[in-house]
């Protein structure tokens, strides 16, 4: 009993360690958007880094019996031009925010509804991705780009774990020359809206 007792507070103490690794490198990725540090710039999908997000969060989604539906994604993506790094850690925070408030706020079997498109009248990529759940002030949607806020007192899980999660997406979209769109849905749940430049689809996928 007198070991066990010895690891409880090292294992605590491990805990608080991780937890300010991930805020420092919070801090980190949202100087590097801040500053506009774009360097290597190349062609992605948005398509494929929402699905890679799901996917890494599979458990979460099957555990929690979330309802995923991505039938609104274009076959060939929406593809952009950007730092591959700045750009995935961008769409990770999208996907943890949305399917943490499915799974903070939602009901038992909630949804998330998933939207690429590629549109060439704005020359815009577009993803969209929308959960249900309770509903939420416009104006408290709004303060979720500054950092430190969340939805709702008892929320736990954010895209870096200290509410630094959308206001490094916001970062991030406006560091490539795009726009976030927040919205309270007024039947309940977020809707997160992320436009990027539109570059053409590669000619190996395009093939």
């Amino acid at each position: 009993m007198a070991i066990a007792g010895r690891r409880h507070p090292a294992g605590r103490l491990r805990t608080e360690l991780d937890q300010v690794d991930r805020l420092l490198e919070g801090f980190l990725t949202l100087a590097r958007a801040q500053r506009g540090a774009l360097a290597d710039r190349t062609r992605l999908s948005l398509r494929e880094l929402a699905g890679a997000a799901l996917h890494a969060r599979a458990a979460d989604i099957s555990a929690h019996r979330l309802v995923v539906d991505s039938a609104g994604c274009v076959d060939d993506g929406a593809w952009t031009r950007g730092n591959s790094t700045l750009l995935t850690r961008m769409i990770d925070n999208v996907i943890d925010n949305v399917i943490d408030n499915a799974i903070t706020h939602n009901r038992e079997e909630g949804w998330i509804r998933l939207t690429t498109t590629d549109d060439t009248d704005d020359t815009k990529a577009r993803l969209v991705v929308e959960t249900g759940g309770g509903v939420f002030d416009q104006e408290q949607v709004d303060r979720l780009v500054e950092p430190f806020q969340r939805l709702g007192a008892d929320r736990t899980h954010s895209g870096s774990g200290f509410g630094l999660g959308l206001s490094i997406v916001a970062a991030i979209v406006a560091a490539h020359g795009g726009t976030l769109d927040l919205r309270a849905r007024p039947e309940g749940g977020l809707r997160v809206a992320v436009s990027l430049p539109l570059v053409a689809v590669p000619a190996e996928v395009a093939a």
